[in-house]
């Protein structure tokens, strides 16, 4: 059975090339989300096995949806995926409970081997 992951991210091209990467690997797209409001309703509505969650996003950045989504669900599995590589916010993502952390540009293979770790296939 293939894993649901959903995807949160305020570009639309990055949503696109995620879920490109997941479908063409089995993955199954639970939902799409622009920001962390919307993220955090759609997960409760649709109880991804993931979430391949920006930080940088308009209306709710994504540390604090990974905090709301762990309120939610302290069993949630979050991979951060942004641009912001900061030793320092990595550091803030861990402790708030993300699972991975990517940093953009990313190759394919580094989405998959997050998902591998987090949900295996």
């Amino acid at each position: 059975m293939s894993k649901k992951i959903m995807i949160v991210d305020d570009a639309t091209f990055m949503r696109l090339m995620i879920k490109d990467i997941l479908v063409k690997n089995s993955y199954e797209i639970a939902a799409e989300a622009n920001d962390g409001l919307e993220a955090v309703e759609k997960y409760k509505e649709t109880r991804p096995d993931a979430v391949i969650l920006d930080i940088t996003m308009p209306n709710m950045d994504g540390l604090t949806t990974l905090v709301e989504i762990k309120k939610h669900d302290p069993d949630a599995k979050v991979i951060i995926c942004s641009a912001m590589g900061q030793e320092s916010i990595v550091i803030e993502a861990i402790k708030a409970g993300a699972s991975d952390f990517i940093v953009k540009p990313f190759h394919a293979d580094r989405i998959l081997k997050a998902l591998q770790k987090t949900v295996g296939l």
